[in-house]
């Protein structure tokens, strides 16, 4: 869950990054996409699973397992993959995510594939953190933002891709194939990863906090247990419950305890003392409650009562899923530009409320325009919150806990993903009991067929005589829809705590995070140096297309063209420069190179040497205040995290984009590198 409490500050060994990098990050993206996957494609298979398995009251623990096992799992993934290499770590986590995925494609009972699937999220946990971080390890600051935007992509499309693949494999072929595909989707990457992938030696050494780790999984293990067995398996007065809670709250002093001493706690408590990052906690907690809790029972909505078939039931969610990445896209992007966000949770909170009681109204008469409209509005709202919210807490800590106050906020929201499951399944499954008691209690019904057995498995339903299979149908959407009408007030929480959120100024380097660090199943493991240099890269291939050159040239208090000073720094760093040769390598124009080299013969910044420029003395000066100017504007964007006590990784950063800008000196036609988006700039 949290990251690294210090910001990594070793630079790699001076090591050759061998292989290819970009086929090593396509083996990542196949490492990322199997656990971004393997979070939607069950939910269509969901109902499936249970009426073959059978327990239906148990549905919530194949979802819940795997989401505290990888939350859970997080933060020990990323340090000992900073301390033992995270190729091999990266590779370990492959493995146990294919070993948990083929046992529980084979799976016989509930009890086995509630095991199989919490093995399966903790390999689910390394593959998250490691690919992330092993881009940063692979290619330079400057183009970190765009590999990992890839990344993003990723999970944008197993949203959409997953609850129809999940449908597909279900009637198609079997439940257990949503488990089975991943096999060699991962003996691929497993095989690229071993052949391909090099990465620079890293001596970060940490203080792991293992007992913080388990103290604050057990906590969250007890709660759910609790939500998800009270009144159901045990009553809630019963001595199992009540020991549970105790034991929960036993363990939830010693986690307070142990994180006061700990040296890189895993949730530092200082940062409670945020309010801004508290409000943002328990926000994020219950977003992560009403969308996993949704996403969970909407699919069993739609194949029992509806009737609709598995893959159908996945296109019946695109809506929800459209809504979604629409408004976390929009609403990120609107923050990042204009600086002033706290409509956004506020509206957000709002629109997923009356999401929920629009979803409430669903019955098995609904038509499919009406739910396809109440699915949109509730993922509109989900998306109008998701983005935001690790974009103030972000924007609401110093530099020191930037990476720690991140990985809080997506762990409190991974802990509601897991409560929503567990909430929505124990009250769906005591409402199930009681309507179907009520429909069908007293009347007589069909050999093999009971109130029980129709509550285990909902294909008893076309057991059942003609005239009574309305009100079996009738008495599972009651028990679906009163759940969300019970996660209503959550959502008015949220929306009455958005309020009191203070809007700060936003910093110019806090942008908007990426579809992997909002999705709600993913907690997020990164340093605050990792945190900074996504968002500069991002800032700067932004600025990159919209004359930086232009705004450094005004910033140092010249009357230079913005190519005359890209050329002019571009002599600083590599001595002399070829105007033909540039006009061959780089998409800029000849007419706008030639125009610039002219001008520094002009102006005397630069003199010719057969074919090559050379910078005058005067020409140094210039150049010297150009790059200060351009690493002065870099500096701007941390606002006051560049103080006088800047750590030094800071500086170093500021400084290693500031060569980066200059772009490369053997860049090729049509190239797609900094330098290459800088030259379009120039035109």
């Amino acid at each position: 869950m949290a990251v690294e409490a210090r910001a990594r500050t070793q630079e790699p060994h001076d090591e050759h990054v061998g292989g290819n990098v970009l086929v090593s990050i396509g083996a990542l993206l196949l490492g990322m996409l199997l656990a971004a996957l393997d979070q939607t494609i069950v939910s269509t298979a969901l109902p499936t699973i249970v009426s073959e398995l059978g327990g239906m009251e148990h549905l919530s623990w194949v979802v819940t397992a795997y989401l505290l096992a990888s939350t859970a799992a997080t933060p020990l993934w990323g340090k000992l993959g900073d301390q033992y290499g995270r190729k091999k770590l990266f590779q370990a986590a492959i493995v146990l995510f294919l070993v948990g995925s083929a046992l529980c494609g084979a799976a016989q009972n509930m009890p086995q594939l509630i095991a199989f699937r919490a093995l399966q999220g903790l390999g689910g946990g390394g593959l998250m953190v490691l690919s992330m971080a092993i881009v940063g390890d692979l290619v330079p600051p400057r183009e970190r933002g765009r590999y990992q935007g890839l990344f993003g992509a990723v999970f944008g499309a197993t949203s959409v891709l997953g609850p129809l693949l999940g449908g597909l494999f279900t009637e198609h072929l079997s439940w257990r194939w949503v488990f089975y595909v991943n096999l060699p989707v991962g003996v691929v990457a497993l095989a690229v990863i071993a052949a391909v992938l090099h990465i620079p030696s890293r001596a970060a050494r940490h203080v792991i906090d293992y007992l913080g780790t388990f103290l604050i999984a057990s906590v969250a293990t007890c709660l759910v247990l609790v939500a998800s067995l009270g009144g159901t398996t045990w009553a809630w007065g019963s001595p199992q419950i009540v020991g549970l809670a105790v034991l929960g709250a036993v363990l939830a002093v010693a986690f307070v305890a142990v994180e006061r001493r700990a040296a890189e706690p895993v949730l530092p408590l200082k940062l409670f003392a945020v309010r801004t990052f508290t409000l943002s906690a328990v926000i994020s907690f219950i977003v992560g409650f009403a969308m996993f809790g949704a996403m969970t029972y909407l699919p069993t909505f739609l194949q029992v009562v509806q009737g609709v078939s598995p893959t159908m039931s996945g296109v019946y969610m695109l809506p929800m899923v459209f809504g979604l990445l629409l408004s976390s896209t929009l609403s990120g992007q609107i923050v990042s530009r204009t600086g002033r966000w706290k409509v956004f949770p506020i509206a957000g909170t709002a629109v997923t409320t009356l999401g929920l009681l629009l979803l409430h109204r669903l019955d098995e008469n609904s038509s499919t325009a009406v739910m396809s409209t109440y699915f949109f509005v509730f993922g509109l709202g989900l998306g109008l919150v998701m983005q935001v919210l690790v974009l103030i807490v972000q924007n609401a800590v110093s530099y020191e806990d930037l990476g720690v106050a991140t990985s809080g906020a997506t762990f409190f929201r991974s802990i509601g993903a897991s409560f929503g499951v567990a909430i929505f399944g124990t009250i769906f499954a005591g409402r199930l009991g009681d309507e179907l008691g009520a429909a069908l209690g007293g009347v007589p019904l069909p050999p093999g067929v009971s109130v029980d057995s129709l509550q285990a498995d909902p294909r008893g339903i076309a057991a059942l005589p003609p005239s009574l299979r309305p009100d079996a149908l009738h008495a599972y959407a009651a028990s679906i829809t009163d759940v969300f009408l019970y996660a209503v007030p959550v959502a008015l929480l949220g929306f009455v705590l958005a309020w009191f959120l203070k809007e700060d100024k936003l910093r110019a380097s806090v942008t908007a995070p990426d579809l992997s660090e909002t999705y709600a199943s993913n907690p997020v493991e990164r340093s605050s140096y990792d945190e900074v240099c996504r968002a500069l890269s991002v800032l700067g291939s932004r600025e990159g297309r919209r004359e930086i050159y232009r705004r450094i040239t005004e910033r140092a208090g010249y009357d230079l063209l913005p190519a005359t000073s890209w050329l002019v720094l571009r002599m600083k760093k590599y001595g002399t420069v070829e105007p033909a040769r540039l006009a061959e390598h780089l998409p800029v124009p000849l007419s706008v190179i030639i125009a610039a080299a002219r001008q520094t013969e002009e102006r005397r910044l630069a003199v010719r040497n057969g074919l090559g420029l050379h910078l005058t003395d005067q020409g140094r000066q210039v150049a010297e205040r150009l790059a200060q100017a351009r690493e002065e504007s870099l500096a701007e964007l941390l606002g006051d995290w560049w103080g006088p006590d800047r750590p030094t990784d800071l500086v170093r950063l500021v400084k290693l984009l500031n060569e980066e800008l200059s772009g490369s000196d053997r860049e090729e036609p049509h190239d797609t590198g900094p330098g290459a988006r800088i030259g379009r700039a120039l035109t």
